[in-house]
């Protein structure tokens, strides 16, 4: 307790460090700024960006549609395909063309724009075929001139059967059918009708009317300008199938199968290097102006037909012996060739089977499209691979648009057709080529990376000969060139070759040779044919005699050449005879009779025995000479 008593608890010191609070100020807002004054439009601004804004907007890039892309690459295939033949690289030609075909066949079925599609392959292909015959025949081998067989030599000197079952049905078709031409029934036209719906028959008809579009229109107008029935456009598939370069086995030539001495009668010029036959149009014209001066001779379309196939003398002469002046009379006198007694009910049965095409499973005929067809007359001769070069075509098209012009070289004055829209590409050409060049030398068009050196390589020349004839510097891209490097073939009349220039490497050798002498034109009552041919044909057979080889030494220098004989179908020259003296009426027929016995003493005073036996049973025969 006392030690508890004395202690004392130490002092305790307190520090207050309480501040009563100090209450705070009103904070009053900043007062807001004043806006800026705002610029007037006579204060002028500056547009740090002018110089880079477009003064024009931007024009809007259509994206192709898929279609349209597939067809963009095929066609860079085919335009390398095309330069790599240029130059001679056939393999690389070939995978090129098959690549652009490939592309084309392997878009997809549901693709957009699948028609324009479609129609694009078809003329790549047609296009890769035309340049596969031009390497097959070169144009340097266009001295040939091939024909194509008349389809119907051996069908017209055949019988058919008679089907008991089809007369009534073609005797309703006929009753049903609108003819400008007298259509029968007849055991003949029964005849060939069961013919033409056979396996065979049908192939040959079909054949005839899908090539038959390609002239169709033209034919049809020409016919109803002249005044005959539209009918008789199958007087045409009858003679030579609607191929323009179609040769009987009587040496008649062309769409409408006019023999030469007929055919200058009716204003159809032949020269060694045309043969105005083998023009459709200008044929056309004259067989339909012929018809017609038949039909006014005889009074029956009938007689008219069979005296276009055999001649209007054969049926004169028919007629005079029997008392008839009916063509089933006639045939059943057997007083009428077995061709011209075939001819009538052939083309009786075309007829009635081409307008009841759906009765006889021809109405899924595929008509080749009529071509269309620009023309210009030519100022001087003019090689047709020069033609085919500007126009960036191949020569064998410009070849079947001109089936007329014999060989390589069309002459001066010639109508040429060319496809439609491409006459300024061959004005441009020829404002490039001199007049005097245009049958050797070439053209070529600048192409990005071109040079002259390049040029000269192509072709086989120099780069001096090129750059001389096109001045000094190369024209822009897409623009033609002259290239002074000559194509083989044939050149229409031996002329003096141009002085050349550039500096010869080597003298220029120049044939001696005497102008061709063009076919005598005879002073007959004849139509001056008018209108302009076009035409297709195909890879021919056959060939006529050819021309000379040309001059190596044109090669280069375009020098001239040796014009070839004047031109006549095979073996003309051994079976050519005179025409009969007088026609019964304003023009003969393109066919006509010669008795065996006549054509070796046509003007005797009396006739032999064995003279009358055989007029008593005549035969069609083509004169093929003046």
């Amino acid at each position: 307790m006392a030690s508890c008593a004395l202690t004392t608890p130490p002092k305790q010191q307190y520090r207050s460090f309480f501040i009563p609070p100090v209450r705070a100020a009103k904070v009053t807002p900043p007062e807001p700024l004043a806006e800026p004054p705002r610029l007037t439009s006579s204060v002028p601004t500056l547009d740090l960006y002018a110089f880079e804004k477009p003064t024009s907007p931007l024009p809007s890039l259509p994206r192709p549609s898929d279609g349209e892309f597939v067809i963009r690459q095929a066609n860079d295939h085919f335009n390398a395909g095309k330069r790599a033949l240029q130059e001679g690289r056939a393999a690389d030609s070939r995978r090129e063309f098959n690549r652009a075909i490939e592309i084309m066949l392997a878009a997809p079925e549901n693709i957009g724009d699948r028609t324009a599609l479609e129609r694009r392959l078809e003329e790549l292909t047609d296009s890769i075929y035309r340049y596969d015959l031009d390497q097959q025949n070169p144009a340097e081998s266009g001295d040939k001139v091939s024909y194509e067989k008349r389809p119907l030599d051996e069908i017209l000197e055949s019988t058919f059967p008679v089907e008991p079952g089809l007369r009534g049905r073609v005797k309703e078709q006929i009753q049903a059918t609108a003819s400008q031409l007298p259509l029968e029934e007849s055991d003949a036209v029964i005849s060939f009708i069961n013919f033409f719906s056979s396996e065979r028959g049908k192939r040959i008809l079909a054949a005839g009317l899908r090539y038959s579009g390609r002239y169709k229109p033209m034919i049809e107008r020409i016919l109803a300008e002249e005044g005959v029935p539209q009918e008789l456009i199958f007087l045409a598939q009858a003679e030579s199938g609607f191929q323009p370069r179609a040769l009987s086995n009587k040496l008649c030539v062309g769409l409408w199968q006019f023999a030469k001495f007929r055919g200058i009668e009716y204003g159809l010029l032949q020269t060694p290097y045309t043969d105005d036959r083998m023009d459709p149009e200008k044929a056309t014209r004259a067989a339909a102006r012929h018809l017609h001066d038949l039909y006014s001779h005889f009074g029956d379309w009938y007689l008219a037909m069979a005296a276009y196939d055999c001649g209007p003398q054969c049926i004169d002469h028919a007629v005079a012996r029997t008392g008839f002046a009916d063509f089933w009379t006639l045939r059943r006198m057997n007083v009428l060739p077995q061709e011209t007694n075939n001819y009538v009910p052939a083309i009786l049965a075309m007829t009635i089977i081409a307008k009841n095409a759906k009765d006889y499973g021809l109405d899924n005929i595929e008509f080749v499209p009529p071509l269309q067809y620009e023309t210009v007359q030519i100022a001087s001769s003019t090689h047709v691979a020069l033609v085919a070069a500007a126009l960036d075509r191949p020569v064998s098209e410009i070849k079947e648009l001109n089936p007329a012009v014999l060989h390589t070289i069309a002459p001066a004055g010639y109508a040429l057709h060319v496809p439609s829209g491409t006459l300024p590409q061959l004005e441009a050409a020829f404002n490039v080529v001199p007049t005097g060049r245009r049958d050797s030398w070439r053209v070529h068009r600048v192409e990005p990376g071109d040079s002259f050196a390049t040029i000269a390589k192509r072709y086989g020349a120099t780069s001096t000969q090129v750059s001389s004839v096109n001045g000094e510097a190369l024209p822009e891209v897409g623009n033609l060139v002259a290239v002074p490097v000559s194509y083989g073939g044939d050149r229409p009349v031996s002329k003096p070759a141009l002085k050349s220039v550039t500096k010869p490497t080597a003298k220029s050798v120049t044939r001696p040779g005497s102008k061709a002498t063009p076919a005598t034109e005879t002073n007959s009552p004849a139509h001056a044919a008018a209108g302009q041919s076009t035409s297709k044909t195909g890879v021919s057979k056959g060939a006529a005699p050819s021309a000379a080889p040309a001059s190596p030494a044109a090669h280069q220098t375009g020098a001239p050449h040796q014009p070839p004989a004047v031109h006549q179908p095979p073996a003309v020259q051994k079976t050519a005879a005179k025409p009969p003296a007088k026609a019964p009426i304003n023009g003969a027929a393109n066919h006509t009779r010669t008795p065996v016995k006549a054509a070796t003493s046509a003007r005797t005073a009396s006739t032999s025995a064995a003279a009358r036996k055989n007029a008593a049973r005549p035969t069609a025969h083509h004169v093929a000479g003046a």
